[in-house]
């Protein structure tokens, strides 16, 4: 999964969004706190993530949301579930 992210401590904290988020390599006790997320939820094959990044020191994370489901798989678990419950009585 590629970000747009880039961890250093050789350039100073910059909010680029959408291009580029240059962040210090490590969080700082104001992270905690004043994290703010930047730009809109976005998409990344099976996963709807978004950046945050502390308003105080600049560190930068890509935070995941949620997982997209797998449509196929859920439609053969409804299917498995079906047959699960079905009962053959005898007349």
């Amino acid at each position: 999964m590629a970000t747009i992210v880039e961890y250093t401590d050789q350039k100073r904290p910059r909010n680029l969004y959408p291009e580029r988020i240059i962040s210090p390599l490590r969080s700082g006790p104001c992270c905690f706190s004043d994290m703010e997320e930047i730009g809109q939820p976005q998409e990344d094959s099976r996963w709807v993530f978004q950046y945050k990044r502390c308003k105080k020191c600049g560190f930068a994370v890509r935070v995941i949301l949620r997982e997209i489901p797998d449509a196929a798989l859920a439609a053969e678990l409804r299917k498995t579930l079906a047959n699960s419950f079905v009962r053959n009585v005898p007349d």
